[in-house]
């Protein structure tokens, strides 16, 4: 247990404490215990009683938050930090305990006993990624019945898109509203979060050219060209053309798999140009896997790569899946 969970479980049983009885009970300097004491005061889960020299500490009984946080370990708190996140209808992002605080209420659920189902959840899926923060995705990928050849060596995602019962995660709540709402702060955010992964991958593998898959549908703000001038990867980047059509099919329109490789076979070309050895395709989610494969297939076709490795930001957890919000 953590230091400030054991302040909030001494005062709750003691009512009310100095820094110094605090100490001696957590046998720790009052320097530190001090400082524990002001991080706990400034976010509202403690208050302060007299003056100095005879200063004491107590739960903050009335703030309704403060309740909520009680019950909630400050290792719980900071895995909801990390891992939650959700849009209310208002617009207005709401991350951590008070993401969750939102969520319950909205479907009447009891925090405590939804913050550890959640964990145990979200840790289920957290098992899929490695060492550098990746999801091998080649496997759905391979396993997809009616793919055909695989064009990719290697396809990984980020995160999931969604997960069981609690819907979409972090990643994949900030790229529905970020593409969907053409948001450059979100898409920001969705850099700032990636960035570290993507650099590290690069570096590690040596990839020496990047193709960030061209958008379907004309939108004013197109997240693939955010997220290419945000990264600043440095890289050549290979072309890779979308053919208009008379009338415009999204890939996220097709629901059947043959229909979406069809659309990803004729829909783009890979004109003749400079060979490289390891290039990354990165697009912002892969639910059947047809785009970032038939370009694929379609730059060793024109001997343009020779080892290719796809990248989505988010990816379905079942095999054949259509993220149709995106």
């Amino acid at each position: 247990m953590k230091t400030k969970d054991k302040i909030l479980k001494l005062l709750k049983k003691h009512g009310q404490l100095t820094v110094h009885e605090l100490s001696e009970l957590l046998h720790a300097s009052r320097q530190y215990v001090h400082r524990m004491i002001s991080e706990l005061e400034e976010n509202g889960y403690i208050k302060k009683i007299g003056s100095a020299p005879r200063v004491y500490y107590s739960i903050e009984e009335e703030n309704e938050q403060t309740k909520s946080i009680e019950i909630i370990s400050f290792e719980n708190e900071q895995f909801l930090t990390t891992h939650f996140l959700v849009v209310d209808p208002f617009g207005n992002s709401l991350e951590g305990l008070k993401a969750m605080k939102y969520w319950c209420e909205k479907q009447q659920l009891n925090l405590l006993k939804t913050t550890e189902e959640y964990i145990k959840t979200r840790n289920i899926y957290l098992q899929y990624l490695d060492e550098n923060g990746m999801i091998d995705g080649k496997s759905k990928l391979i396993n997809t019945q009616g793919i055909g050849e695989i064009g990719v060596d290697k396809l990984f995602y980020l995160d999931f898109y969604a997960i069981e019962r609690f819907g979409k995660t972090r990643l994949g709540t900030l790229m529905h509203y970020a593409k969907q709402g053409q948001n450059k702060r979100l898409m920001k955010q969705i850099v700032t979060e990636i960035n570290q992964r993507i650099h590290n991958y690069i570096s590690m593998t040596e990839v020496d050219a990047i193709v960030f898959v061209p958008p379907t549908i004309n939108r004013k703000i197109q997240i693939m060209s955010v997220l290419e001038k945000l990264l600043s990867l440095g890289l050549p980047a290979v072309k890779v053309d979308k053919i208009k059509t008379p009338i415009i099919i999204p890939q996220k329109a097709l629901s059947k798999i043959f229909e979406r490789i069809a659309n990803a076979k004729n829909t783009f070309v890979v004109p003749l140009q400079k060979k490289y050895n390891h290039v990354l395709i990165i697009d912002d989610a892969v639910g059947s896997g047809a785009t970032i494969n038939e370009i694929a297939l379609k730059l060793k076709n024109k001997k343009v790569a020779q080892k290719i490795t796809g990248i989505a930001i988010t990816g379905s957890f079942k095999g054949f899946d259509v993220i149709s919000e995106l």
